[in-house]
């Protein structure tokens, strides 16, 4: 699936997105999220989601879903993040 991906774009090159939420709380997982966006993505309904209300939220969400080329959402452990420490939690989920 991988190479499908990577072949609908020119020159095989991607770029992709990515962000975490949870490096802050002692304790729970941390969140990363990536997604590539199209060339004709709508990119004005893109903020910071502090900013934007919860109907804001779900309204992008469902635009990213429809729209986008791939995405995916992981959650990292606490226990891993015992292990392996915050940062390289972050790093991890936005890897995979």
């Amino acid at each position: 699936m991988q190479l499908d991906l990577f072949e609908q774009f020119e020159d095989n090159k991607v770029v992709c997105g990515t962000d975490e939420a949870g490096r802050g709380p002692l304790a729970g997982p941390v969140v990363a999220a990536a997604v590539i966006l199209p060339e004709d993505f709508p990119i004005e309904i893109l903020n910071d989601s502090k900013k934007m209300n919860q109907k804001e939220r779900d309204k992008a969400e469902a635009i990213i879903k429809e729209k986008a080329s791939a995405w995916s959402v992981t959650a990292i452990s606490h226990t891993t993040i015992d292990k392996i420490n915050i940062l390289n939690a972050s790093l991890l989920g936005m890897k995979r």
